[in-house]
């Protein structure tokens, strides 16, 4: 009962701590805007902006707790060890179980994902998700939840029954390579959700190509993603390991930005790969991973742990389950302090070189537009920023960027 009474009070104080972030964003409406950034909004729009903010942040406030209060009953009703019942002993499918209970558990989520996108989204003229693309897309999300689940919970089995106690270096490293492997995936993964179309010859790709091949890259292609589909709301980013990218910019962000203005976005991003940035995160992936390691290392020599929520062995499911949404659930806050220093100084890093190659004032510029079409946070709480932002807010990266 003892650890029965430990994991609902872990799981109740990372809840508290999400609403926690909620109130503190709230709050960041009261802050004075920097006087460098006073100009992305127009006194309707900075209101529109507030409403908009409170919006989301109410309704994921509602979401947090929906999903709490679900994760509760499974915990504390023995609702994993009872639906696992259902299905054969036979070790793998007990596993399977928990994994599709979990799976269908985050379904409470969609209602909330649908008034968020139809409602809250629309109403302030972002969203352009129609009912059926929603529906697909929550299928697809689903599905693939339920498969890296399954994959995470068969790889902790086989590794725990092979190796033992060297199961915290193990897992570190497996579950290290299959983050990478699906980083590697990533390009596949969203050619299931968008469509992909070469960006036609002219100044911007001239441009875009010139500045990697100054740099040292390969450019293996430059491709529009046909983001207006679901939103307004603009993007781009790089695909690809070592020198050899592919460019994939948004349709809303060829839309909405000049050239010189995308190319300076992708002058900080190549600021990331000439720093090292990419590595330096895979080994705090690693760093990460160690701790899920060990986290997973002192869950399963714990068959208490398994016998207070009604299983009568271990099950890896369900290890999988207490360890994201509880265990490093609590950690994750600390952690998040160390990555997201590491992050913010990396950024002023890449801000930097898109400075070198003469790009600064068209990065603020870019920058300006991203957090007007984005309803970015002009000011928010110093405290949310240390816990929650992997950027710098607007105002530190445009002074950033002026002192050169």
């Amino acid at each position: 009962m003892a650890w029965k009474i430990a994991v609902v009070a872990v799981v109740t104080v990372v809840w508290l701590y999400e609403l926690f972030v909620h109130r503190l964003t709230q709050r960041s409406k009261d802050n004075p805007i920097p006087a460098c950034v006073s100009d992305v909004y127009d006194e309707e729009t900075y209101r529109k902006r507030l409403a908009y903010s409170a919006e989301k942040s109410r309704l994921g406030m509602l979401q947090g707790t929906a999903s709490f209060v679900v994760e509760l009953l499974l915990l504390i009703l023995n609702l994993y060890a009872a639906f696992a019942g259902l299905f054969s002993k036979n070790t793998w499918m007990q596993l399977f179980a928990v994994v599709l209970l979990s799976t269908l558990a985050s379904l409470v989520s969609i209602p909330f994902q649908y008034y968020d996108t139809m409602r809250i989204e629309g109403r302030y003229g972002f969203n352009r998700t129609t009912r059926g693309t929603f529906a697909a897309d929550r299928i697809k999300e689903l599905v693939l939840q339920f498969l890296l689940m399954l994959g995470l919970s068969s790889m902790l089995m086989g590794l725990h029954r092979s190796f033992g106690d060297w199961l915290i270096l193990v897992f570190a490293g497996f579950s290290t390579l299959f983050i990478l492997f699906i980083v590697f995936l990533f390009p596949f993964f969203s050619r299931i959700f968008n469509k992909f179309k070469p960006l036609e010859d002219g100044e911007l790709r001239e441009k875009l190509t010139a500045l990697l091949e100054r740099n040292g890259y390969r450019v293996r292609a430059i491709n529009v993603m046909d983001a207006s589909r679901r939103s307004t709301k603009a993007n781009a980013y790089f695909a690809g390991f070592g020198r050899m990218k592919t460019i994939v910019l948004y349709d809303t962000l060829v839309e909405t930005m000049t050239p010189d203005e995308i190319v300076a976005v992708f002058a900080h991003e190549l600021g990331h790969g000439l720093h090292k940035d990419t590595l330096k995160n895979q080994l705090l992936t690693f760093l990460q991973m160690l701790i899920l390691g060990t986290l997973a290392y002192f869950t399963l020599r714990s068959p208490a742990l398994f016998a207070a929520f009604g299983f009568s062995e271990i099950n890896y499911g369900f290890a999988v389950v207490l360890i994201m949404s509880a265990e490093f659930a609590l950690i994750a806050p600390l952690f998040g302090l160390l990555t997201n220093w590491f992050s913010r100084r990396a950024e002023y890093r890449a801000d930097a070189h898109a400075v070198r190659e003469g790009y600064g004032e068209a990065l603020i510029s870019a920058l300006k537009k991203l957090a007007r079409q984005n309803f970015g946070d002009l000011a928010p709480s110093p405290a949310l920023v240390a816990l929650t932002y992997s950027h710098p807010t607007l105002a530190q990266r445009i002074e950033s960027i002026r002192k050169g």
